[in-house]
Order: structure tokens, then sequence, then C-alpha cells
């Protein structure tokens, strides 16, 4: 048997590799992770639009929900719009479910990914209060999601998805970025609009 560690290396957009069995918290730039993130589907890839949703597009607007909530700290700001990024790297948007069905092993390799962006962009300890405000917020946006951009209707969300939250009628992002209510955006857009509120709530020196 081969003493070897074993390792998993996945080519990251600026050229780099990433270990996904033992990441690096300096192995990629803030634009690969906005690219990663633009490029990775929610939902399965489908879509009533002619993109799908991205987990870029989905990060911002969990972060949108939770400023309704009151002012949040960068630190809290940057732990929301983060929230999913380990499946930017993954390059996979798990539904809970089919997370318990695929078992530890996967969750382990998500939890290290977390780790290492949690240490890359300094990202605090939720507390309670504060993480029973974000599942709120993400629950929502799952729900409006669900109706808006991949064609799921409300009963449907209720029984089939076990989504009990609210399902908003108006989209949270169309103030700071205006489009068509709902739109998944195309990927280098939804990039960019990632990239610049990383960059201003982690204003720090790209290392590559």
């Amino acid at each position: 048997m081969s003493s070897t560690p074993t390792r998993a290396w996945i080519r990251l957009p600026s050229g780099a590799a990433l270990d996904l069995i033992n990441p690096s918290p300096d192995a990629w730039t803030d634009t690969d992770l906005a690219l990663r993130l633009a490029r990775t589907y929610r939902w399965g890839g489908e879509s009533c639009w002619p993109w799908p949703l991205s987990v870029a597009q989905h990060s911002l607007l969990v972060l949108q929900l939770r400023r309704g909530d009151g002012p949040l700290s960068d630190a809290e700001a940057r732990a929301e719009l983060l929230h999913d990024a380990e499946e930017g790297f993954l390059g996979f948007d798990c539904i809970s479910p089919l997370k318990q069905v695929l078992g530890e092993p996967f969750r382990a390799v998500g939890e290290r990914l977390m780790r290492a962006i949690s240490l890359r962009y300094r990202l605090p300890a939720w507390s309670a209060e504060g993480h029973r405000q974000h599942k709120r917020a993400d629950r929502i946006a799952a729900a409006s999601e669900a109706v808006h951009c991949v064609g799921w209707s409300e009963a449907e969300v209720r029984e089939v998805l076990g989504i009990h939250d609210p399902i908003l009628s108006q989209d949270p992002l169309q103030a700071p970025y205006g489009d068509t209510a709902w739109q998944p955006w195309p990927s280098e857009l939804a990039a960019e609009r990632f990239l610049a509120e990383l960059q201003r709530l982690h204003p720090g020196i790209d290392p590559r």
C-alpha cells in the first residue's frame, strides 16, 4: 500500500492548483473564488431563465437579506457572503438531503475547505442569534429562488421541498443592482459583482 498522502488537485482560473483534501488558505486568488462561485449553479442547474442561478448570486442575495435585518459589521457581512464558498471549489451545490446520503467523507472535505476559507478571510464564529438569522435568510432566499428562478410552485416549495419560510415577491437584489427581478446573471457578471463585494469587505492584497 502506498504511503503517499491522498491528494485531489483542481486547476483554478488563475492557473494555480488547489488540493481539495488539504487546502491551503493562500492557494487561490479572490478572482478564482468569485469565478468558481459564479460557475457553480444552484438547483442542479435547472432554471426557467436563459442562465441557471449561480452560488455567487445566491450569496449576494443572502447578504442583502441579512442587511435588511439591521447593520452588519464587515466581518459579519463576510461570513454571510462566504457562507457557501466551499461549493465554488467543489463545483457542486449539494442539497442537504443528499449530503446526508454522501455521508462523513463529503462533509469532512467541505469542512476542511471552509476552515481554509475562514482563515483566509478572517471569518468570525457564528453567534447563536447570528446563525439563526443567517439560516432564516438562507431559507427565505431558497424558497424565493425555487419559485422565481426555477419554476417550483409555492405549494411545492411547502409540500415537496419542506420550506415554510416566506416567499418574497420583490427581489432584494434589484435595489443595489437593477436588472430584471429574479433573473439569474451571466457568470461573468455574477463573478464581477461578487468580487467587488468581497474586496470591499476584505480589502487585503490578493496574494497572486
